[in-house]
Formats: C-alpha cells, structure tokens, sequence
C-alpha cells in the first residue's frame, strides 16, 4: 500500500475505502492524516497536471490533468515591496507562466484528488458544498472523469460555476434559495449526505482533498529548493492552511529541502472574522455566529468563498493547532485594501487575481509595513486563484443552471429524501448509458 491513514487524536491506523472521513474510536473531534511509503518526494513530470507529486497523494488512479501550481521568483512585485526573495505560487489560468487551471482556482488541486481516489465501482453519489469556487472545479472534474456528483451552493453563487464544456448529466447543481450564504449550503448537504446513495466528500476531513492542496507547497519548495521562511494565504476555513502545514511536515520527513516550519500568514476578508478574532486571543473555539448576522457579513465582504461560519479550527490536527505549531499570525483585510492589492498585482505581475488572492496580498503588504517580516525572508504568496481574463478570452466559459432550487429555512428531511431520490436514479442511469 502506497499510503495509510492515521487518527490524529488516537494514532490508530485506518483502512481507505476511499470515502473514511472520521475515526468512530476517537473521543472529539479529530482529524485523519495520510502516511506515505515514500519518504522522500519523486516528482513525475510525466504524469499528467497535478499528478507529478502523486508520490504524496492518497489517490487510487491518475486523471487527466493539464494544470498545476506554479511557482516563481517575483521580481516586480518584489520590488515594489522591498522583498528579496518573493516567490508566488500560482494557481490558476496564466498559459505564459505555465499555468492551466481552465477554472481559475487552486480547488481544482482537490477536485482532480477527491475524484482520483473516488472508488471506480462505488455507486455512491458524491456530496460537495462551496461558495464558488469549489463547486467550479468539482463539476469540471466530476463531470470529465465520470464521477456522480451533487453540488451544493448559494443561489448567489451560480454566476460562479461557469464551465469550460457542456456538464454531463451525472454531475447536478443543487442552490440554497434567497439570500443564503456558504453555511446554509452547508446545512443541505449535510442533510443530502445521509440519504442512502449519497455520500458526503468531506471538506477538510477529507486527506485527499487537503494533500491535494498541499501540492501548493510541494510546488513552492521543489522549485525553490527549500522550504519558505513564511507563507501567505486568505482563508475561509483554513483547509488550505492545514494542508499547507501537513506538507510542511512531510517535507521535514524528506530532509532535502530544510528543518523548519514556516509561520503561516493567514488573512480573512473584513468585517467576517471569525478566525480572525478566535486567534486575537489564542481561543480554540470560534464563536458562535447569528444566522442572520452572519449572513449580513457574508454580503459585505468582496472575497464571498471566504465566508465560513463553521471552519476546522479546534478540532485535533485543525487550523489552531496549525497555528500554534508554526507560530503564525491572522489578518483582518478590508475590501479597500483586496481591491488594491489586485491592482497592484495585475500592474506589476501583470496578470488578474481573485478577490481571496488580493486577501493575501494585502496582509502581505502589512507585514511589510509593520515589519512583521524579514526582507531577506524566503516568502511563498500562494495566489489560490487568478486569470479570469485569460479564461475569458481564450476558453469562452458559459454560466449553468440550478437542477434544484431549495429553500434551507423551509425543507425536511423526508421532502429531501424525495426530491434527491429521482435525482439519483438518473445520475446513475446516466453513467450505465
């Protein structure tokens, strides 16, 4: 076996069915973490897109696969801040750097991997909720790779599922009706996950779509030949982070590219902090947030995939521990500031970024200004998402339809199982035909 799955709270040793998501033995909440036979990372460029670092990813199979992250040294950007040794790990559509993310964003990273390890013959439908950019990527990957799968999203979020190709009919989009937010798309698929057939992809608690995040880090330190001093990135639930810090951990194992953990540099978008303010005070536990509340701040914020009332913060193997370990630092970031931050990007990089890349940059500029940072410092910026234009231009991507359209705060349990059992049957008929 290539792999195997370690509780983080119990360190019992699991078996992979290719859906294990929890430990049933471990007191609280914990999060499970693959162990590789490889020691040592093997770069495959001849494996395709991601699947060059498959040496570190819990996958059953390699799909298709043109893109990946790309990292390089930054020199204008770089100069503008004063910075010695920037290096910007890219995820996204940018053909002139090498980069082919035709959805735009790093989620493809954990798509191509929660599809790579799906169960061939399992007739399991998948579960994801997202904001976006999640759902993007999954339907992109589902849909090539025939693997049936629900979305679940924000009504709001729809114009942010635009695809490349026609989606076929074992992928469907479910929306969360009004002025739902992230949590709320959340709370559907949890119901849809224990209906019979259905199984839930995750999140965070899914190894492969954290260690296909992760490649983010791969990338960074194999090209610049060790492990960065410090690491920037905006976060929603901080999955990114997490893995971040796991390949981190991997690489210490390697002993080729440094001994030290880099400090995580994280950054929320402003006024949705709930990471933000747990950290001030080195609490474990984020606070609980008014539904209503918490959806007015998810509609002020300019950055909307970031809004996660529920993120893995506490739990064992979690973003707190991450932080901890590393001795990070947690950012507040206001629209003004990611609006700026994007600008000076595409002039001095010149290429386009999402609204959670200019998060990043942004508290990168603050670190500069509040000399939170040595300048000399090996710094990755990891830019989650960019190339909008790119895309545009030479993809001509198309909007897609809800299938279903459900309101969160008026569906049982009983008229979901309804809806989702016809939904079912014709996801699995499509893949028999």
């Amino acid at each position: 076996m290539r792999y195997r799955i370690r509780c983080l709270e119990t360190s019992q040793i699991l078996v992979d069915d290719g859906f294990i998501l929890v430990n049933p033995a471990a007191a609280g909440p914990a999060l499970l973490r693959a162990e590789y036979q490889a020691s040592q990372l093997n770069i495959r460029p001849e494996q395709p897109g991601l699947f060059r670092f498959a040496d570190w990813l819990p996958v059953s199979r390699v799909l298709p696969s043109a893109g990946y992250p790309v990292t390089f040294r930054s020199e204008r950007l770089a100069s503008v801040l004063g910075l010695e040794n920037l290096y910007i790990t890219f995820s996204g559509y940018w053909p002139a750097r090498g980069a082919f993310m035709t959805t735009g964003s790093f989620k493809e990273c954990e798509a191509y991997t929660v599809c790579a390890r799906y169960p061939q013959d399992s007739q399991e439908v998948l579960v994801v909720a997202s904001a976006g950019n999640t759902a993007r990527a999954f339907l992109k990957v589902a849909s090539e790779n025939r693997v049936p799968l629900v979305v679940v999203v924000p009504q709001s979020s729809l114009n942010e599922l635009w695809q490349e190709k026609p989606l076929q009919p074992w992928v469907r989009i479910v929306a969360a009706a009004g002025d739902s937010d992230y949590f709320d798309a959340i709370q559907i698929s949890d119901k849809v996950s224990v209906l019979q057939g259905f199984k839930a992809e995750g999140g965070a608690r899914n190894i492969a779509r954290r260690d296909g995040m992760g490649t983010t880090l791969l990338s960074a330190a194999t090209t610049i030949g060790q492990i960065p001093d410090c690491y920037f990135q905006a976060i929603g639930s901080g999955t990114g982070a997490i893995a971040a810090h796991e390949a981190n951990l991997r690489l210490l194992g390697d002993g080729r590219y440094g001994h030290k953990l880099m400090q995580l540099h994280l950054s929320q978008n402003s006024p949705f902090l709930p990471i933000f303010q747990a950290w001030q005070t080195r609490r474990r536990e984020i606070a609980p947030m008014d539904t209503t509340e918490a959806r007015r701040l998810s509609q002020a914020i300019d950055a909307k995939v970031l809004a996660n009332r529920k993120p893995p913060y506490g739990l064992t193997g979690g973003l707190f521990d991450a932080l901890s370990a590393a001795g990070g630092h947690v950012y507040a970031v206001d629209n003004t500031a990611l609006a700026q931050a994007r600008d000076l990007f595409a002039a001095s990089e010149g290429c386009d970024v999402c609204p959670e890349a200019g998060v990043a940059l942004a508290s990168l500029i603050e670190a500069c200004e509040k000399k939170l940072i040595n300048r000399q410092a090996v710094i990755m910026l990891n830019v989650t998402g960019g190339g909008r234009l790119n895309i545009k231009k030479d993809l001509n991507p198309q909007p897609v339809i809800a299938d279903l359209l459900i309101d969160p705060d008026d569906i049982d349990q009983a008229q979901l199982a309804g809806m989702l059992a016809q939904t079912r049957q014709e996801i699995l008929a499509s893949l028999t035909s």
